[in-house]
């Protein structure tokens, strides 16, 4: 259902650099597309909910009472700014000054309640009773528990059965918030599959319902939203790294599975060419970039364009245009698609496009939780196990800016697990 084509004369958008303003740059501006990828590939019976979340969006993002409400929330219940903080240890042994985004510290977690806040306070704004989202490794789905229990939404999250199975603690802390968890077993049973479950639920509840995407994914104006509520953390970044160091970074690292994290960071720095961006992807157990197989989720490094939950962008495909099933030792970055702006910029090489393997990722979780104190998540694992590569072959640069996108903790039986041979 939500991988059906429609008209091109449907795709319509804009690419703003935060709330509120407009910043196009050297990027192509046509409504609703990034290049060639995006859009709006849904059934007709969503396009009133999309159009009256594009009008809501635009309404309220300039809005003093909304943005007064989003900045107290942001800082008085999420916990921002986050520290950028020196790895004065993993530095030393890679031998660049090596910066960490703390987005772990943020209420829950991770990264996502950023984008959770500001889509259910505009639902609230917009007069919607009940939240609705999907989720992988769960951070999202805490989210928008949090979110959700906080503002006094009916809130439903739909979660793969094989993800409710890793992540219990996730699963566990959505439902102590009141927040009622579905366990979808259809399909690869991860993140994509409840991702359909959610737009199904979507269309049967348009009027008091919201569809809160955690991901810059799906359907114009999705992917533009998530990311100007995710650009708090390239803005706080640009403004912190410059009252420590004076100068941008020479690069910034993030993983990627949908994108939220890494559009987040990433967006306030795309108009500087100085700062090479790179996007770290899923290499599952350790496939070739170029080949398209399940067991790996590396989109941007083996994609191809198809159509993906509302958008045309890079997915995991077979020749007939099947999805493929994905697989990550990460939850979070279990996915068979990315962003079309992250795709985008990726084509146009703005974005470095690389992955890691599930074993190089869980040798940086170890290595960050001995060196610095500090245990990642999975997902972020990924971004830095770039690290060693980069060193090895003197890519790095003399300041380098690692998001860490969430914590380690939800990931300690999965790494346990992983150590074991399960």
């Amino acid at each position: 259902m939500a991988e059906t084509k429609v008209s091109e004369s449907q795709t319509k958008g804009s690419y703003s650099n935060e709330l509120a303003g407009s910043k196009t740059g050297n990027i192509t501006q046509v409504r609703g597309k990034y290049g060639k990828y995006g859009g709006q590939y849904v059934p007709e019976v969503l396009m009133p909910a999309l159009e009256e979340l594009e009008k809501g969006y635009e309404r309220y993002k300039n809005d003093s009472k909304f943005i007064a409400e989003l900045e107290h929330y942001l800082r008085d219940f999420a916990g921002r700014k986050t520290p950028l903080y020196f790895a004065r240890n993993l530095s030393k042994k890679y031998g660049s000054k090596i910066y960490l985004k703390r987005e772990d510290l943020v209420h829950g977690g991770a990264h996502k309640l950023n984008n959770a806040i500001g889509q259910a306070l505009l639902a609230k704004y917009m007069g919607k009773t009940r939240l609705i989202a999907e989720t992988g490794a769960g951070q999202h789905g805490t989210a928008t528990a949090m979110v959700g229990a906080n503002l006094g939404f009916e809130t439903i999250v739909y979660m793969g059965a094989k993800d409710v199975k890793r992540q219990q603690m996730n699963t566990y802390r959505m439902k102590l918030m009141g927040t009622e968890v579905k366990a979808i077993s259809t399909g690869s049973k991860t993140l994509k599959d409840a991702i359909n479950e959610a737009f199904r639920d979507w269309v049967t509840n348009i009027v008091n319902t919201h569809y809160l995407i955690g991901s810059v994914v799906g359907p114009y104006p999705y992917p533009m939203i998530v990311r100007d509520f995710q650009s708090v953390i390239g803005r706080e970044v640009k403004e912190q790294i410059m009252g420590k160091e004076g100068r941008m970074p020479d690069s910034i690292i993030a993983c990627a599975g949908g994108g939220s994290n890494a559009m987040g960071i990433f967006h306030p720095f795309v108009e500087d060419k100085e700062v090479k961006l790179i996007a770290v992807e899923a290499g599952g157990k350790g496939l070739k970039c170029t080949e398209k197989a399940a067991f790996h989720s590396a989109c941007l490094c083996a994609g191809e364009e198809g159509i993906l939950h509302g958008a045309l962008t890079k997915v995991l495909q077979d020749k007939n245009g099947q999805i493929l099933e994905s697989e990550s030792v990460s939850a979070g970055l279990d996915y068979s698609g990315v962003g079309p702006e992250l795709a985008y910029l990726a084509e146009s090489r703005r974005v470095t496009a690389l992955y890691a393997t599930d074993d190089e990722a869980v040798e940086a979780f170890h290595e960050l939780s001995r060196l610095e104190g500090i245990i990642p998540a999975l997902e972020s694992s990924h971004a830095l196990a770039y690290l060693k590569k980069a060193a090895e072959n003197g890519e790095l640069g003399d300041i380098v800016v690692v998001n860490l996108s969430g914590r380690g903790d939800k990931d300690l039986e999965t790494v346990l697990s992983f150590k074991r041979g399960i």
